[in-house]
């Protein structure tokens, strides 16, 4: 049932700012208003909307209608230095929410069931508090709303409108609340942490028959039983045993009666990688395989293979200073988790492809107050206690990036 039994960690009050911890009411506030109001990817209309009142209100210059939803806010403080990017994923998924609370989503069928809800939260509260605090800071913070992360993918569409343009964004940090993690903690390492993903899908044509005369046919379930068993062969013979990947075929539709031996069977699937050298490698061995069992069979087949995101790829320079700006902000290093990747895939990847930067997980699991479902689960929720730290998170990295 839930993604973590780890037990909450103890935030200790001194480590969250006084004028932080007083946004701890407001970040609910929004977090909840937006929860209730989730939107699907480039369709985000009321969650920008509620963006830009809030940064009208604060005197805060952006731009909206990037790659259709997105919003791009420039806060500059009194002391010259360099530019810093945040980003903020705004989009919901097409879920029915289970939760039985409040705050619950009032657009059937949409959900707020992976966090993002809380990323807008966050990221409006280290708007808030740049705004009020500009002599305590230096440099220039973009903080990029982006939609479509859960799909098709807003990152490289803001990428190219020019989000991390005037001014020239020289580096990039975001967070993902992780309900793979306990509250208190924070997940944050250099090099992959999240996975290159593809999707592909694949037809067999065979020749169809009665089940009693197999000999007339080319079965499609056959030759698409040994393509799944054949497929497994890749990551177990072909991928470095040091790498992780992945190849999975999630669908399998074929026939329509029992005895009837069927002529097209249909196959989909995902593909998962950490090593950007597997990106053209997987695709052509996956199809060099369907090709020789359809050929050794006597079927034809189409084959399709989409490339979605690329793997989020941390930098060095920066997952350190994100690290030691955790290990403040969490006091202990048994708060700060390292070993943290996961095959899910991000389109921050194409941020991080851009400009050096790292993105970081914030642990929001509460076993205690069964706040630790799975992410994209219809009962999915978190301990609101993370917003703030997750401000006060990326208050820091703006503080500590501003000194060099």
């Amino acid at each position: 049932m839930f993604a973590t039994s780890l037990p909450p960690r103890l935030i200790h009050a001194q480590n969250i700012r006084p004028a932080i911890h007083v946004l701890q009411s407001l970040l609910v506030d929004w977090r909840r208003r937006l929860h209730q109001r989730p939107e699907l990817g480039f369709r985000e209309q009321l969650t920008a909307e509620f963006i830009q009142q809030r940064l009208t209100e604060w005197g805060v210059p952006f731009q909206a209608g990037v790659a259709k939803t997105g919003v791009v806010a420039v806060i500059e403080s009194d002391h010259p230095g360099p530019v810093l990017g945040i980003r903020a994923d705004m989009d919901a998924l097409p879920i029915r929410e289970e939760n039985e609370v409040p705050y619950c989503s009032q657009h059937e069928g949409i959900m707020h069931a992976c966090g993002h809800d809380g990323h807008v939260a966050i990221a409006l509260g280290t708007v808030r508090y740049l705004v009020a605090h500009r002599d305590q800071w230096r440099g220039t913070v973009k903080v990029i709303f982006q939609p479509a992360e859960e799909g098709p993918g807003g990152a490289k569409p803001m990428i190219e409108a020019g989000a991390l343009r005037n001014p020239d964004v020289e580096a990039m940090i975001g967070l993902h609340l992780w309900n793979n993690l306990p509250l208190g903690t924070v997940g944050v390492r250099t090099g992959p942490l999240m996975a290159a993903t593809a999707l592909f899908h694949l037809t067999i044509q065979g020749k169809g028959g009665h089940g009693a005369l197999p000999h007339q046919t080319v079965d499609a379930v056959v030759v698409g039983a040994q393509i799944v068993n054949a497929l497994q062969t890749i990551v177990a013979r072909n991928v470095d045993p040091t790498q992780a990947a992945v190849v999975s075929v999630g669908k399998f539709h074929s026939g329509h009666a029992p005895n009837v031996i069927a002529d097209v069977a249909e196959l989909s699937g995902t593909v998962r990688y950490f090593d950007p050298r597997y990106t053209d490698f997987l695709p052509a061995r996956m199809e060099q395989i369907v090709a020789g069992v359809c050929q050794s069979q006597g079927a034809t087949y189409e084959w399709n293979y989409q490339a979605l995101y690329p793997p989020v790829i941390n930098d060095a320079g920066m997952a350190e200073l994100v690290r030691s700006v955790a290990l403040s902000v969490v006091e202990t290093p048994a708060g700060v988790v390292p070993d943290c990747h996961t095959m899910g895939g991000e389109d921050m990847a194409f941020f991080l492809q851009a400009v050096p930067g790292c993105y970081f997980f914030l642990g929001s699991a509460n076993t205690e107050k069964a706040l630790a479902y799975p992410h994209h689960h219809p009962r999915f929720d978190f301990d609101e206690t993370a917003l703030s730290l997750g401000v006060e998170m990326f208050v820091r990295c703006v503080e500590a990036y501003g000194l060099g």
